[in-house]
């Protein structure tokens, strides 16, 4: 029988709303046991994202909240993941080496997804998750010159290609395969063909989340793509100006009429701090992807900034979050990806048929 200062306890973590899940711990079924002792008490909380970072600050919030609690002298907080695999909603097999496939994509080229999408990857293998790339655009290859990977993939039986490893990520690209100079001259149907085989003859590693580059567009590659590939969830990368978030929309709408998820908007190229006087400009417009995650109902990810160092670290093979793992502009990538992967916890778990047991003990 539980005491009135356990029910207090297990009020107080339930309903701390946690920042980058975006709701309560209760609403998460994130809290897992609590354990009395006394006045010290003992609580297990576990998210589905990576919690390298986030778990020691989650950690201490919760901490502090409890032992502010009359009768609790001490209070002892444990933060561990488990990142499960979320259904799609598209009929496709799974391969079972990966848990989830999620696709950044944009309505237009010019965004900067890719080097998005590679600081994203680069930001969840950091924070403690295996972390796959899967690069889609076939006809403007860029993520083997960004995770800075040369060389070509082996294969041991002639069908199946081993992954480029990088930075504790696995990557597969078209890239790997021709030359940096060499176009890819093929038809649509040539295209979803190379991309569906690179996907299922990889020999993948046991991945949490693949990354998908996705080519710019709404087209037949895109759309073939969605819909032959069982995708968790979608990003769509935008900057701020009109002409932009224009196609953001389109984008948007296509993964919609597929079925897949789409768990937020990054608005890249959001704002410009002057290196001289700190002044914060707006080159692009101002508000453009927080006005398209307004008007759908979706979650604003991130707003990463413009600057000329992610830029050169991306040409130069060492993404932002690598080269400057530690900088403000490699904590707006993390804290972006941490979103996404919080996002994607959220959603796809039937509760109803078994909710997690709440251990409440007093000894």
């Amino acid at each position: 029988m539980t005491t009135p200062l356990q029910e207090q306890i297990e009020q107080v973590v339930s309903t701390y709303h946690d920042e980058l899940l975006g709701t309560t711990l209760g609403h998460a079924r994130a809290l897992q046991s609590i354990r009395l002792d006394g006045h010290r008490a003992v609580i297990e909380i576990q998210l589905g994202f990576p919690v390298n970072s986030h778990g020691p600050k989650l950690a201490a919030a919760i901490k502090q909240a409890v032992e502010a609690l009359p009768g609790v002298r001490e209070a002892q907080v444990e933060v561990t993941a488990e990142i499960i695999a979320h259904s799609a909603k598209l009929k496709a097999s799974r391969i079972q080496s990966i848990k989830n496939i999620i696709a950044v994509a944009s309505g237009k080229g010019g965004v900067g997804k890719s080097t998005v999408a590679a600081n994203l990857a680069l930001a969840l293998a950091a924070e403690g998750a295996c972390v796959g790339m899967l690069d889609a655009d076939i006809y403007g290859p860029s993520q083997p010159r960004m995770l800075g990977v040369k060389g070509r993939p082996t294969s041991d039986d002639g069908r199946h290609f081993a992954p480029m490893r990088s930075y504790s990520v696995q990557s597969m690209s078209v890239g790997y395969l021709v030359e940096e100079d060499e176009p890819t001259v093929w038809r649509g149907p040539m295209v979803t063909q190379a991309l569906t085989q690179l996907l299922n003859d990889t020999r993948w590693g046991n991945l949490d989340y693949l990354i998908v580059d996705m080519p710019p567009g709404t087209g037949d590659i895109q759309l073939t793509l969605s819909q032959n590939v069982p995708v968790s969830g979608a990003v769509i990368v935008t900057t701020p100006q009109d002409i932009a978030t224009l196609d953001a929309r389109k984008g948007l709408q296509m993964f919609r009429k597929v079925n897949v998820p789409i768990l937020g908007i990054v608005e890249n190229m959001s704002l410009q701090i002057c290196a001289h006087c700190g002044h914060e400009g707006h080159p692009f417009g101002e508000g453009g992807g927080r006005q398209v995650a307004e008007q759908y109902g979706v979650t604003l990810l991130g707003e990463l900034p413009l600057d000329t160092v992610i830029r050169e670290a991306a040409d130069g093979g060492r993404p932002t979050v690598v080269a400057d793992p530690d900088g403000p502009a490699a904590q707006r990538f993390t804290e972006t990806a941490l979103r996404m992967a919080a996002k994607l916890s959220l959603q796809a778990k039937d509760y109803t048929r078994k909710p997690p047991m709440i251990k409440v003990e007093a000894t």
